[in-house]
């Protein structure tokens, strides 16, 4: 899937997502990630009303990790070096104070295929060792 960097969406966006990466730095509008089953979104939430603006139906929004936070920051980072972004440089500038405003939006299904994947094998269900496997192969 593709990634993106962008400084605001409008109503919509990331409706019927299936894959990829895209994250946010400003509003978004009404009916955010309706429809979406895969992929990952990071929202900048910086006024607290995304969760108002998202439909739910079927994603669910978590904080980020470390490991997230991390791949964020470099893709806004790119994206400041390639456009010059005054708003990407003021996140960059207090990144610290920013990783606590991103949401992550995900997919329910895929965090449970994920939920999934973390069960152990057990003999006689063969299922969770074809889940480990294509996790691994999905996620190293």
């Amino acid at each position: 899937g593709a990634v993106a960097v962008v400084e605001g969406v409008g109503d919509h966006g990331c409706e019927y997502m299936t894959g990829g990466a895209v994250v946010i730095l400003g509003k978004t509008g009404r009916n955010f990630a309706a429809g979406m089953s895969g992929g990952a979104a990071y929202v900048f939430d910086e006024d607290a009303g995304f969760v108002g603006r998202c439909n739910t139906e079927m994603v669910r929004l978590e904080a980020l990790d470390a490991f997230e936070a991390a791949a964020v920051l470099a893709m806004i980072e790119e994206h400041a070096r390639r456009t010059a972004s005054p708003r990407a440089r003021e996140l960059i500038e207090h990144w610290s104070a920013a990783t606590g405003h991103f949401v992550k939006v995900v997919p329910v299904e895929a965090t449970r295929a994920d939920d999934l994947a973390k069960r152990p094998y057990v003999p006689g269900r063969p299922w969770t060792r074809r889940w480990r496997a294509e996790r691994a192969v999905l996620h190293g």
